[in-house]
């Protein structure tokens, strides 16, 4: 068993940044991909990033290149999302997932643990 935390959220204006945090603790030891997601009121949830445990690649989707910043501390065991130049439209609740492995696009499939998650609000 995974269980994650996501912290950080909260309202922010636009132009702003934030930075999220996902603790991850239970048998990690076999999932090395860890991603974050988000989903919009009405809308379905879309991967934002993802980063492997093995070498530490990354991926972004398109709206998150150049502005989001997805990291790992240390042991692993926390990832971050570091957001910048924050648009309303990144309006969301932010999931932190777990996977296995990361492969092809960030889909949701491929992840078996998910967090709470943590509302992000920007305003104009």
């Amino acid at each position: 068993q995974v269980q994650l935390v996501e912290s950080g959220g909260g309202p922010v204006q636009a132009g702003g940044s934030l930075r999220l945090s996902c603790a991850a603790t239970g048998s990690l030891s076999n999932y090395n991909c860890m991603a974050w997601f988000r989903q919009a009121p009405g809308k379905e949830r879309e991967g934002v990033a993802r980063i492997s445990n093995i070498g530490g690649r990354t991926t972004y989707v398109e709206s998150g290149k150049g502005r989001f910043t997805i990291t790992q501390g240390n042991a692993k065991s926390t990832v971050y999302l570091q957001m910048n130049t924050l648009k309303t439209e990144d309006t969301a609740m932010y999931y932190c997932a777990a996977g296995s492995w990361c492969y092809g696009d960030i889909k949701q499939s491929a992840f078996s643990y998910w967090g709470q998650g943590t509302q992000v609000t920007v305003s104009s």
